[in-house]
């Protein structure tokens, strides 16, 4: 029943990590947008989240919580997808039959 699940290749991991820490990326700045929307429409919300993180640790804090989140989204999923090839076996020559 539980079938051993080959580990993935070294370039799909990569694939994912490149994949996350982008999608990561663009997560951040659309609920950075979302955020600073909601501020400017009701000034009584005073949520200190916007685009620059170098001067607001609550913005840096969530822009490593969604690219790592991606990440382990993503990785996950290379994990639990099978290769959409799967590997072939090497035969020998000599051991292949014969079309006579």
């Amino acid at each position: 029943m539980n079938e051993p699940v080959a580990k993935p290749a070294a370039l799909r991991v990569a694939a994912s990590v490149i994949l996350g820490v982008i999608v990561g990326g663009i997560l951040f700045l659309i609920v950075a947008f979302f955020f600073a929307w909601i501020n400017r429409q009701y000034h009584w919300m005073g949520i200190p989240i916007d685009l620059q993180v170098t001067e607001n640790a609550i913005s840096l804090a969530l822009l490593v919580i969604l690219i790592g989140l991606s990440i382990a989204f993503f990785w996950w999923q290379v994990e639990t997808t099978p290769p959409s090839e799967p590997e072939i076996p090497d035969i020998p020559e000599s051991e292949l039959p014969d079309d006579d």
